[in-house]
């Protein structure tokens, strides 16, 4: 008798260990939990409250049409679904996604530095170069562009810069990048880029975008400029091209040397395009191989490849361009601002107001010198 009622008594004691122990179990684990109602709500709202173009007012025309765009050509029911591997967007780069009025473009003032400034070059510097970097001075002091200048510009590139191995020039190209910019104070050649385009790219990447540079400064010059802020592969930045040739090459024609173990890539000191107007258009279509359905430009340089965007295009397409109406924060002009509104209105594009559009430019902590 004494051992049945042990028996029951231990039996009962084991049941009501195991039932706390299963209840402690249950509720310490809580990544076991169901996730309440409140919670996914909250979760949401989280998410919701990420901004991914934060430096961009709330009415900005672009910032409106481009999270409305973005969200019907991903939604795989949409009539304008695009599939990813067909979302391609180009960028110009000189005013579009950085600043081109230093008091001029990147490149120009990177040649003019060579030829006029630098001590190991500037007593070697050719006659034709010194004139196109006289004629750049006069275009910083004036703003006016000289006629024939895209053109010789980039022969005096490719001469002034002929010799250097790849690893030499981007070398050069970056030391220049970090000196400081002449027109602001804060801010490096390097770190003029616009805060608010740069956060269009990251946008576009995250929706499965593959964007592309595609710009009138030399290819090259545009990768040194470029690698570490706009985040895109060097092999999606597109320019202007001058010669390469191996090291031990001479004049020998590329089709009868062979590249050996011993040479290296040199540039040759031969201009062969520039990239502008049609010139895009064509260079997008020989090494993208696809129609952009987005193209974010600045100028009408931009304008072929704007209007080869959104022009017979099988997929829902757009251009923007932007308007340098921002005299405060930037070397504005305001007459080409409103040429460009203009153009805009003429040709179906959308036009972005640097001044009206964004809450910032370069970031906190950098100014236009008075």
């Amino acid at each position: 008798m004494r051992n049945r009622l042990f028996t029951s008594i231990t039996a009962v004691i084991l049941t009501a260990i195991i039932s706390i122990s299963c209840v402690g179990c249950g509720a310490g684990n809580n990544s076991t939990q169901p996730t309440t109602k409140s919670e996914t709500v909250t979760a949401s709202k989280t998410v919701e409250k990420k901004d991914a173009l934060s430096y961009w007012k709330k009415d900005a025309p672009l910032k409106k049409q481009l999270t409305k765009y973005i969200e019907t050509i991903t939604n795989e029911s949409s009539k304008d679904f695009i599939p990813a591997e067909y979302r391609v967007a180009v960028f110009d780069m000189d005013g579009t996604l950085c600043c081109e009025t230093d008091p001029g473009y990147f490149d120009h003032k990177l040649l003019y530095h060579r030829v006029m400034e630098d001590p190991d070059y500037k007593d070697k510097a050719s006659d034709e170069e010194k004139a196109v970097a006289k004629d750049i001075k006069t275009y910083f002091e004036t703003g006016e562009y000289p006629e024939g200048m895209d053109m010789r510009h980039g022969k005096a590139v490719s001469t002034a810069f002929k010799g250097m191995s790849l690893d030499e020039f981007d070398a050069y190209i970056k030391d220049y990048r970090d000196e400081p910019m002449e027109s602001y104070e804060g801010m490096t050649n390097g770190e003029a880029f616009y805060k608010p385009m740069l956060q269009v790219v990251d946008y576009l990447n995250a929706n499965d975008f593959r964007v592309y540079i595609v710009s009138g400064t030399d290819r090259i010059i545009t990768r040194s400029l470029a690698e570490g802020t706009v985040k895109i592969p060097l092999s999606q930045m597109i320019g202007s091209d001058e010669s390469l040739v191996a090291s031990n090459q001479g004049n020998e024609d590329g089709l009868n040397y062979t590249f050996e173990k011993d040479d290296k890539l040199i540039t040759g000191g031969k201009f062969i395009t520039k990239n502008l107007k049609t010139n895009k258009v064509t260079v997008i279509a020989q090494e993208i191989g696809q129609q952009p359905v987005l193209c974010f430009g600045n100028s009408s340089g931009d304008s072929s490849m704007a209007n080869y965007t959104i022009n017979n295009n099988k997929y829902k397409s757009a251009a923007y361009m932007l308007c340098c109406d921002d005299t405060e924060r930037e070397n504005g002009n305001k007459e080409k601002a409103e040429k460009m509104v203009e153009t805009c209105k003429e040709s179906g594009y959308t036009a972005v107001s640097m001044k009206n559009d964004w809450t910032t430019i370069y970031g906190d902590g950098v100014t236009k010198k008075k």
